[in-house]
């Protein structure tokens, strides 16, 4: 197999990046989600998480990485039939936070100290999202990773449904503190999983072998489903692997063909992405898409509720955490030879609470 795609998504929630080449460390990729909105209810003042499915508008906002590599600039591209828009906001990846309030967040019931940005960025966003919000730079925060199977083990009898196939070897036993374009952070500060603003995992992986069965159930009029609506990081063809193969995919071995000695990286899927409205969305007119094109989720639910965890959610993609050393960093590229180099016997099982 190969790398067929690779995605970033500075500010969660908006549009990606398609990247030819992406640097990896333990916490995903460099930028990956360290900005989030959140939407400010009123008159109780609490913060409510700006997503695709709960705020669709999200699909608007397209994101561009500047040539330099300093900042992130924001563009809406308003619905049909909207007052043109263009206006643009420059977002800078690394702030200084030294002037910022910090403020406390949750997401998924996992909560962690973030900045918030100030008045200028709140008042671009509110003014086109229709309500109050607050954007908000994960910073030195950092979040847990909750459950019991979603962070990489330390063995494989930790996790009865992850009976590996093929080799021994162990999990990995810790992920650095590293924050992705940060040079302050000490890589000893924790020995435990922790993420950014990405959902539940570093990294989320995709194969095209099964984005190709999602579409032979949709009329040939609303082909092709785009690989972007189901937001993943990293896309390999699934060539040589059936569709839904990726279900019971353990570890996947990449060679790294940017790197001088071309080194080979692990990655440890341990968790599947159990899927919401989100795909349903129509990235043109930021609302539900109508037609068939609405009724994505519906028709994964026929058979792709695989996942005795969250039994009412289809499973699309697996969640990935990084393995290696404590300062392991890298970058991948599109083109990269990916293989499957461990095979869980079971499908592993939804563990996040409250999700």
């Amino acid at each position: 197999m190969k790398i067929t795609t690779l995605y970033v998504y500075p500010i969660k929630g908006l549009r990606g990046i398609e990247v030819q080449q992406a640097q990896i460390g333990p916490q995903g990729v460099r930028y990956d989600r360290h900005f989030m909105l959140y939407e400010v209810r009123q008159p109780s003042g609490e913060l409510k998480k700006v997503q695709l499915d709960s705020h669709p508008k999200c699909a608007l906002f397209e994101q561009r990485i500047t040539a330099d590599g300093a900042s992130v600039t924001v563009c809406y591209h308003s619905p049909p039939g909207g007052n043109p828009d263009s206006a643009t906001l420059a977002v800078p990846l690394e702030p200084d936070v030294a002037s910022l309030e910090k403020i406390t967040i949750d997401l998924h019931g996992s909560t962690a100290g973030a900045y918030s940005m100030g008045a200028n960025f709140d008042e671009w966003f509110s003014a086109r999202f229709g309500v109050p919000v607050r954007f908000v730079y994960i910073g030195d925060g950092k979040r847990a990773v909750l459950g019991n199977t979603l962070p990489p083990k330390q063995t494989q009898s930790e996790s009865p449904a992850a009976q590996l196939q093929g080799g021994s070897g162990g999990w990995l036993s810790s992920l650095t503190s590293y924050v992705t374009g940060s040079s302050a952070q000490s890589a000893a500060a924790s020995n435990k999983p922790w993420i950014t603003f990405t959902d539940v995992a570093p990294l989320l992986v995709a194969s095209e072998s099964s984005l190709k069965d999602v579409n032979a159930r949709l009329p040939e009029e609303d082909r092709p489903m785009p690989m972007y609506k189901f937001r993943p990081n990293v896309v390999v063809d699934g060539e040589g692997e059936d569709a839904w193969a990726e279900d019971f995919w353990a570890e996947l071995t990449i060679r790294a063909e940017a790197e001088k000695e071309k080194k080979e990286h692990k990655l440890l899927l341990t968790g599947n992405c159990v899927r919401c409205t989100s795909l349903n969305v129509d990235y043109k007119t930021g609302k539900p898409a109508v037609g068939e094109m609405g009724n994505v989720l519906k028709k994964l639910m026929k058979d792709r509720r695989v996942d005795t965890g969250s039994k009412w959610s289809p499973v699309f993609g697996r969640y990935a955490f990084l393995s290696g050393g404590q300062d392991e960093h890298y970058t991948l590229s599109v083109g990269d030879e990916v293989k499957v180099t461990k095979r869980n016997t079971e499908r592993t099982v939804w563990d996040w609470p409250g999700l």
